[in-house]
């Protein structure tokens, strides 16, 4: 698989990686074989940049890849893990935390080091203590040895520009903004090269908007942004193929991103999407379905506190 130099650091990540969200089910009830099954599918297909999260089935996903990396060689993957959120409702991000969360996560997961550690969903809480208290204390694990290289993620755009405006990161990850649908992270690049910042991407199909399957409960889609996704998908269909493929190869195919991460506990999926990531891209259908969801392009919602989001149009 193809790999990317990820900013300024030494790390090169394939432009597919695995997202371990799946294995904390937060989609649905997975099968365990399956689970660790698509771990190890995921590295021989060359996706060898697992993204996990304690927040992922509240330790349930580190637990499980811990389990799924028995054996395999620790410089065979890289790994990268967040801290600060704990479950739908519980944040903490102190210094004191920090040091906890990141020596757990490498307990679960049998590692010594992270090769990225990322605070996750930052836009949940009061962005001064991010500066003031948790991005020092990330910058002492650093210096530890216990993470190669720290960042934040979260889905408002507007918090990387304040952290940064205050800052340095080595990397941050997005998510759901750089799709079919969304390309709000395509105008923040320029920003973010100029800063040095490793650029990942995440969720080319927001969170199953651009599939056809089921859009999980707590999604935030608004019936126009379904109803418009559901006829981009039918004209795929029409077409003989799926919007799943061409929301893959259209998330990995922009040069200023790094990675793009996805995951599923099937590994079926896993092997497809590695296969997809490597078939040309149909340009002619991109038009037609680019034009067909441009009435809700740059549709966001509103996620964490309201004063660390974008204004909407």
């Amino acid at each position: 698989m193809e790999t990317r130099q990820l900013g300024n650091t030494s790390l090169k990540l394939p432009v597919l990686s695995f997202g371990a969200s799946s294995l904390g089910q937060e989609f649905r009830q997975v099968d365990l074989g399956e689970a660790l099954r698509s771990v190890r599918v995921a590295l021989d297909s060359g996706m060898n940049f697992i993204d996990t999260s304690p927040f992922y089935g509240r330790g349930m996903s580190e637990v499980l890849l811990g389990v799924a990396l028995r054996g395999v060689p620790r410089e065979s993957y890289i790994l990268g893990t967040k801290l600060g959120r704990y479950s739908g409702t519980h944040f903490d991000f102190s210094a004191r935390r920090v040091v906890e969360s990141v020596d757990i996560s490498l307990e679960r997961m049998g590692v010594e080091h992270l090769d990225i550690l990322l605070c996750h969903d930052i836009e949940f809480v009061d962005m001064r203590q991010i500066i003031d208290e948790t991005l020092p204390a990330l910058r002492k694990i650093q210096q530890q040895g216990k993470a190669k290289y720290i960042g934040v993620s979260g889905y408002p755009m507007k918090m990387f520009k304040y952290v940064l405006d205050r800052a340095p990161l080595d990397v941050m990850l997005s998510y759901n903004h750089y799709t079919l649908q969304n390309t709000m992270l395509a105008d923040l690049v320029p920003y973010l090269k100029q800063k040095g910042v490793g650029i990942m991407n995440a969720a080319p199909f927001s969170a199953r908007l651009l599939t056809n399957a089921t859009l999980p409960k707590w999604h935030k889609a608004t019936p126009l942004v379904r109803e418009t996704a559901r006829l981009a998908a039918e004209h795929c269909q029409s077409n003989g193929t799926d919007i799943a493929k061409l929301a893959l190869q259209f998330s990995i195919r922009n040069v200023d991103m790094a990675t793009c991460v996805v995951g599923s506990a099937n590994p079926e999926n896993v092997k497809k999407w590695a296969q997809w990531a490597a078939e040309p891209l149909d340009e002619k259908l991109l038009g037609e379905v680019l034009a067909i969801l441009k009435p809700i392009h740059n549709w966001f919602y509103i996620e964490g506190r309201p004063e660390n989001n974008d204004e909407q149009a």
